[in-house]
């Protein structure tokens, strides 16, 4: 189960590129709270030197239930701008924080800052219900016209907003530097043999559900031949911790197979994770993004969200109009935004407090 009081998003990027299906997975190791159990002897994981952002902190569900938010106006070929931003602003712990300003009454920075930027974006979408705005700021900063990839500009976004988090500050460990708010939510790692990689890109066979691409991508290796370097040996890999949420990309362009990859909205990833036959680990989908064009530099961006009200919208620029989880399912997705299930808190004191069990519930129910 995930400790309470603990957020790790992390990203698992799925491209499907010339008839290949390429598993990428961005990750970083994300210390506890001091709430979790010790580590066990053997798990590479250091203690950070201090927690720059207590992960208690972090709520994990909407604080307040408000009618959706505003739609984009395009600038100018800034469909990936918006699709992008709208999936962020529907991220509950990262509108959460942002809302409440904690961030820009204490930044002292000079110069640009993703953070403060975002935090007037978000406040201003989510205040302007029925109405359309300009995300002027955030375009502003890119100082680049031309068209970009979604997945590019939410990289980049993310990179920017740590660096804000980091700003000021020297000589961290990287361990302390993975408990700012931003790595938390965006961050997580994977367990091979052990030992704890940064980064790793595999390719595995052709698979038509994101299912069936992590069951290939946990299934032991047998390296051995050009593959094996200097030795014969198993490898294998699996989510080491159990994650709040993660994003998946499935990117389809010219010359690729065009048939539509399978994706549920709710996810058990215990199967894929170091502890299999441990408790579900239920995940629920809340944003799709999708493409289209035959290459990720042109053609349009626009995306479905669930709202705060558990409504969901299809947010194509300055449109916003309701849909249903049955459509948004049947879509050609590029990204896929999971989370843990997010109850709404209303007025409760504790922000964090959630149910595996009603995961579980709502998961079966669906199956």
């Amino acid at each position: 189960m995930v400790a309470q009081g603990l957020c790790v998003f992390f990203f698992l990027f799925f491209v499907l590129f010339f008839k290949t299906f390429y598993f990428y997975f961005s990750a970083l190791a994300v210390p506890g709270d001091g709430t979790d159990p010790p580590e066990k002897p053997g798990d590479g994981i250091d203690p950070p030197e201090k927690i720059l952002f207590p992960p208690a902190k972090i709520c994990l569900k909407w604080q307040r239930v408000q009618k959706v938010g505003a739609g984009l106006q395009n600038l100018g070929n800034t469909c990936f701008v918006n699709s992008v931003l709208q999936c962020l602003t529907y991220t509950a712990p990262l509108s959460n924080y942002l809302i409440s300003r904690e961030h820009s009454e204490t930044c002292h920075s000079q110069d640009f800052c993703m953070m403060c930027v975002m935090q007037t974006h978000i406040s201003m979408a989510l205040s302007n219900s029925g109405g359309v705005i300009k995300p002027s700021a955030v375009v502003n900063d890119l100082r680049r016209k031309y068209q970009e990839d979604a997945h590019e500009f939410l990289r980049y976004t993310v990179d920017e907003m740590q660096k804000s988090c980091l700003r000021g500050s020297c000589r961290l460990d990287r361990h302390t530097q993975a408990t700012t708010l931003i790595h938390q939510v965006f961050g997580g790692y994977l367990r091979s043999r052990g030992k704890i990689a940064d980064e790793f890109k595999l390719a595995i066979h052709m698979a038509h559900s994101v299912n069936q691409a992590l069951e290939q991508f946990v299934r032991p290796e047998q390296l051995d031949g050009d593959n094996a370097y200097k030795c014969t040996v198993s490898f294998a890999l699996s989510l080491y911790k159990h994650c709040c949420t993660k994003c998946v990309v499935l990117c389809k362009y010219k010359n690729c197979c065009t048939n539509c990859i399978k994706y549920p909205e709710y996810l058990d990833l215990r199967p894929y994770t170091s502890d299999p036959n441990g408790e579900p680990v239920i995940y629920v989908l809340y944003a799709v993004l999708i493409h289209t064009g035959f290459s990720c530099h042109g053609g349009h961006y626009y995306c479905y969200v669930k709202a705060c009200n558990d409504q969901w919208y299809l947010m194509n620029d300055s449109t916003v109009s309701t849909t249903d989880i049955r459509t948004v399912l049947n879509q050609q997705a590029y990204l896929l935004f999971y989370a843990t299930s997010w109850q709404h808190c209303g007025e409760s004191a504790d922000c964090n407090q959630y149910t595996q069990q009603q995961e579980t519930e709502d998961y079966n129910q669906h199956q």
